[in-house]
């Protein structure tokens, strides 16, 4: 009985169609009616009925009938793209802006879109874009009336408008191993925060004229980010055990390099100048960071938001950029940059010659001082952990 039942019920649905090709809309929306009665959860039945309704100008059918269907199927694409038409006819751009961003973002999911809707994709992508320019342009009028300069305005605020539009993307502190909660979410920090770093800046030729005394000696860099055995395997891809992206340390984990200290007296002693962060076993690290030509530092976050990263640029090509979240700067020679590294970042050197920083890691400013404290002792427990454990032989 069930499925004699469903069979009368797909005949009615393959007659719906058919009616719909004829042009005949009342007919059709008799019979998908009544397969819509029967079964309240066919989406092809409820868009088979807007259709109908759509061609027998009925908005409040059409309406009613694809909020059935996107209750069903919340991806259907012909449902979307006339909810958008629809609200795009009543001239209601905010919400045809939103349907067609949703058909293109759908589609972009598919291994493959449907033939005959490709041309339909396609122009809700055109439509998107703009509804989303027009958007864009209502809002930055609006604000230009109570004086917003894209320019000279709150660099925050510009930023919040980027993420309203859709042009950038939230980002987030994410530490691969301690989290220090309620320090504010920001990418970049500005020069002029720091008193002390207009000074460190002027050492930059002093600094650079050390390192140029060893970038020659290949012997004398490693690979940044090298295997352990005794922890999960870091995704740098090719860059992991690789000179491509390599490292002169100076200090590393909190220890200082005796040996490199002493072929760069003027760079130890201008880094006194800095709030180094001091984690005995974790930080401070201080390095020249090395990427030879072509090479890509992958997106990914470091382990301690309790501190900020410096670079100092001492020789930069054109082609080389940095990424923090939705930001991207430039390295500009003797201008350091500091960011959070624990939001996603990248790096990249995409010329025909090195680019090398001074790579240095200072106290976050809104840590207090016993904060730091408690901070370096937590890893200093975290690390002590295990150690008792006998030595693996390798058998």
């Amino acid at each position: 009985m069930t499925e004699t039942l469903s069979t009368d019920l797909d005949q009615l649905g393959r007659a719906g169609a058919e009616a719909l090709r004829r042009q005949d809309h009342a007919g059709a929306r008799a019979l998908f009616e009544r397969v819509a009665r029967a079964r309240p959860t066919d989406a092809n039945a409820w868009l088979g009925l807007a259709l109908a309704c759509r061609g027998l100008g009925d908005d409040n059918g059409q309406f009613a009938a694809l909020d059935r269907v996107l209750a069903a199927d919340p991806g259907n694409l012909p449902a979307l793209l006339m909810k958008a038409d629809f609200f795009a006819r009543l001239g209601d751009g905010r919400a045809a802006g939103a349907f067609y961003r949703a058909v293109v973002e759908r589609a972009g999911t598919l291994e493959t879109v449907p033939q005959e809707l490709r041309d339909e994709i396609l122009r809700a992508e055109r439509e998107s874009n703009r509804y989303a320019q027009a958007y864009e342009t209502h809002l930055r009028e609006a604000l230009s009336k109570v004086g917003f300069d894209p320019v000279k305005s709150s660099a925050r605020f510009s930023q919040s408008l980027d993420l309203l539009l859709g042009k950038k993307q939230i980002f987030f502190q994410s530490p691969s191993s301690f989290y220090f909660p309620e320090l504010p979410q920001r990418q970049f920090y500005e020069r002029p925060e720091f008193p002390w770093l207009a000074e460190l800046e002027a050492k930059t030729d002093l600094i650079r004229d050390e390192l140029l005394g060893i970038v020659g000696d290949d012997s004398a860099f490693r690979p940044y980010v090298r295997s352990d055995g005794a922890r999960p395997p870091r995704a740098y891809g090719e860059l992991l055990d690789s000179l491509e992206w390599s490292a002169f340390f100076l200090i590393e984990s909190g220890s200082v390099n005796d040996a490199a200290a002493a072929r760069c007296p003027r760079t130890m002693e201008a880094l006194r100048l800095a709030p180094l962060a001091e984690a005995p076993g974790r930080t401070p690290s201080v390095l020249f960071s090395l990427l030879r030509p072509g090479a890509r530092i992958p997106p990914h976050t470091g382990y301690l938001n309790t501190r900020l990263i410096c670079h100092l640029p001492l020789i930069v090509p054109e082609g080389c950029g940095l990424r923090v979240g939705n930001e991207v700067r430039s390295w500009v020679e003797g201008e350091t940059l500091i960011f959070d590294d624990t939001i996603e970042h990248e790096a990249w050197n995409t010329s025909a010659t090195l680019r090398v920083v001074l790579l240095f890691d200072i106290w976050r400013p809104e840590l207090f001082p016993d904060e730091r404290k408690l901070v370096a002792a937590a890893l200093a427990a975290v690390d002590s952990y295990g150690t008792g454990a006998p030595a693996w032989n390798g058998r």
